[in-house]
């Protein structure tokens, strides 16, 4: 069903065309969308709907009955008489019925694309429904996800809906409160960068919308629609893979989770297993704050003493003390690339332990 303000603006916007007064009621006689309230006829409306007639003057207004196929949906009634007025009420009785099957398609596709991204559909089903509701198979599409902090104070569907505009080819959906999804169809040559641009150019949308620290998620180009699921499952991925080891990035793609991919599906008992192997008791990101920025800029300058001493304004050899002082607490040279990656991949493994530990309280 149409919601009610959707109606109302298509009632506001055919008054301002014809220049009638229009009142769409229930089956029941209750007022849903108006641009004039006539309460006096809500028992005549509830009448009207037991005659066989599909039009009828009553009280100086014209009444028609708008039918959902062959279902009868409301009780459409335009103020005035006469042949001009039964005319214009019949063009916005044919009106509002074409906008009850615009909108029970795309409630069936928006149904279908839910069940696709759950992988609730058979194989059989996916190709069956989508030739019954025109949407091609093999085409080129990816799955991105947008979520904000204040999401749930908006009606972000319907913000993400009108960005994206009335584009068949694309779709927006949601499956739960917090994330709203986009299925977008894009040409084989598109790249990552495209699609980012494409995301950054969401976001800042949504950001002029009123919405906080926008973050959106994207999986891999898939090339058929029952492949649609693994590109949101990717996408579902990045989003919580970027919030711990990429939380200053807006935008983050399913391909560029390197490593991370890797220790987010790792159980919590076998990573603290490895740190207390590694480190004893310890933790890695239990050094002061001094030790721990020498750590990330030398990794940041790819192990480089001479560059990684330049950006942090210290002379060599005071690098090389930081870092043999580093090696005999830990037994890990950072000079050496195998003990470099160790402590790496030990410092985004307790990241994410923490990460995972917060939703625990």
């Amino acid at each position: 069903m149409i919601s009610n303000q959707i109606l109302q603006n298509t009632l506001d916007g055919l008054k301002g065309i014809a220049r009638v007064d229009i009142c769409v009621m229930d089956t029941e006689g209750k007022p849903v969308a108006y641009t004039v309230e006539l309460p006096n006829l809500s028992r005549v409306a509830a009448e009207f709907v037991k005659s066989p007639a599909d039009s009828q003057e009553i009280q100086g207004c014209q009444f028609f009955k708008v039918y959902d196929e062959q279902q009868l949906e409301y009780v459409l009634i335009v103020a005035g008489i006469g042949e001009d007025i039964y005319t214009i009420g019949k063009m916005i009785a044919f009106q509002l019925q074409n906008l009850l099957v615009a909108y029970k398609e795309r409630f069936d596709k928006d149904n279908f694309i839910k069940n696709l991204l759950l992988d609730n559909l058979l194989l059989i089903d996916i190709y069956s429904r989508s030739k019954k509701l025109h949407i091609p198979t093999e085409v080129s599409r990816v799955v991105m996800i947008m979520e904000s902090s204040n999401n749930k104070d908006y009606n972000t569907l319907e913000l993400v809906r009108t960005f994206v505009g009335n584009n068949s080819k694309d779709f927006v959906t949601a499956v739960d409160e917090n994330n709203i999804i986009v299925v977008k169809e894009v040409s084989d040559f598109e790249t990552n960068k495209e699609i980012d641009k494409s995301a950054k150019n969401l976001i800042a949308q949504m950001q002029k919308d009123g919405l906080k620290n926008v973050r959106v998620s994207y999986g891999t180009v898939v090339h058929e629609i029952k492949e649609v699921s693994r590109s949101y499952k990717e996408a579902k991925m990045a989003l919580d893979v970027g919030k711990i080891f990429f939380d200053e990035r807006n935008v983050v793609a399913y391909s560029e989770l390197g490593i991370g991919r890797l220790i987010y599906q790792l159980p919590i008992p076998l990573c603290k297993m490895f740190i207390r192997e590694i480190f004893g008791g310890k933790s890695p990101d239990d050094f002061d704050e001094e030790t721990l920025t020498t750590i990330y800029k030398f990794f940041e300058n790819s192990l480089n003493v001479s560059e990684t001493s330049r950006q942090l304004f210290i002379h060599r050899n005071t690098l090389v003390y930081r870092l043999d002082k580093l090696q005999k607490s830990t037994g890990l040279d950072l000079r050496v690339f195998e003990d470099a990656i160790t402590f790496k991949i030990a410092l985004m493994v307790v990241k994410y332990m923490k990460y995972m530990e917060s939703f625990e309280y």
